[in-house]
């Protein structure tokens, strides 16, 4: 008689921790120091909250309003841009050096910079120090839509792990039922959700994802004050340098939406917590939202996944008979 093997649980890691706003360098240098402290804490996989390096900027309104902007907000934007990060580019080969030296899975937080554009990102790396790919955030909320560009399909991978399938869905992004769809229909088994939303509905929110996609959820806030950003950051939210900007509320939750980690709305700290892929197939049995639970009959979903550039460059080479009766340049 066959006897079926228990796939050995991996460990996984949220860091909840603030950037150093605007100093993409050091946020790097923190996340080294963060990362080898979770692998020394026997994490393989480690997640990064949104935008930290170089920082989600709480409280700013880059001196806009409807229908004009201060020279003192283009200003502020200037110093965001110049603090984001190239993909590829040195900063990330810097990541890559980060989860290669701890052996670990590293999924990270950043602004990336393309062009004068600035993006929401997250980017994925292999032990190996490989950068595996991104996902862009599909849909900035709010303000947000002042400082970021929008995603777009091309950039919504599921990768294979050892530790399952992994992928990632941006704050808000969370709350999106045809994105997190299509990330169901990839076979999604380790949800990595950073964020900034530090409201007490998020961890419901969160349970609810893992509960709908019977995956573990990864969820992943910074914990800020206002002596996190630098003296001179135009701050709405108040400048006693104690001042709560983020109270973190990261938590791990498993298939069936009970907390393994966390929250935690005090500190700065790493939540640690085992996976085993057992439990996601445990949780198919009864719900599987584009298995056996789903009504293609009745509701289906169409994903464009394809790139959107704004110019397209079409080269046609002339046939023979066109470069025969082109006029001779002398």
């Amino acid at each position: 008689m066959h006897e079926a093997t228990t796939p050995r649980p991996s460990i996984a890691a949220v860091v909840q921790a603030a950037s150093v706003v605007f100093d993409r360098d050091g946020c790097i240098a923190k996340a080294a120091d963060l990362a080898a402290d979770a692998a020394r804490g026997g994490a393989e996989l480690v997640v990064f909250p949104e935008a930290f390096v170089a920082g989600y900027p709480k409280g700013s309104t880059f001196g806009s309003v409807v229908g004009t902007r201060s020279m003192e907000g283009r200003d502020e934007y200037r110093r965001y841009w110049e603090s984001a990060v190239d993909v590829p580019g040195p900063a990330t080969q810097a990541l890559g050096e980060i989860a290669r030296k701890n052996r670990i899975h590293l999924v990270m937080g950043v602004i990336e910079r393309d062009g004068g554009t600035l993006y929401c990102c997250v980017l994925f790396f292999s032990p190996e120090g490989e950068l595996m790919g991104k996902h862009r955030k599909l849909m900035p909320t709010g303000c947000e839509r002042l400082i970021w560009g929008f995603g777009d399909g091309s950039t919504m991978p599921v990768f294979d792990t050892p530790h399952g399938r992994l992928g990632a869905v941006v704050c808000w992004e969370n709350y999106m039922p045809l994105l997190r769809t299509s990330m169901y229909a990839k076979g999604i088994q380790i949800w990595c959700a950073p964020t900034a939303d530090a409201r007490d509905s998020w961890v419901a929110s969160m349970q609810h994802v893992a509960i709908e996609g019977r995956c573990y959820v990864l969820s992943c806030n910074q914990y800020s004050v206002r002596s996190d950003f630098p003296d001179d950051f135009p701050c709405e939210l108040g400048n006693d340098p104690g001042t709560v900007i983020s109270r973190g509320g990261s938590c791990i939750v498993n298939p069936f939406g009970e907390i393994i980690a966390g929250p935690d709305f005090e500190r700065e700290t790493i939540l640690i917590a085992e996976i085993e892929l057992d439990q996601v197939a445990r949780g198919k049995f009864d719900f599987d939202v584009v298995g056996h639970y789903a009504r293609p009959d009745v509701f289906q979903l169409s994903v464009n996944e394809r790139r959107q550039d704004p110019v397209a460059w079409f080269d046609s080479p002339r046939s023979a008979s066109e470069e025969a009766s082109a006029p001779v340049e002398r």
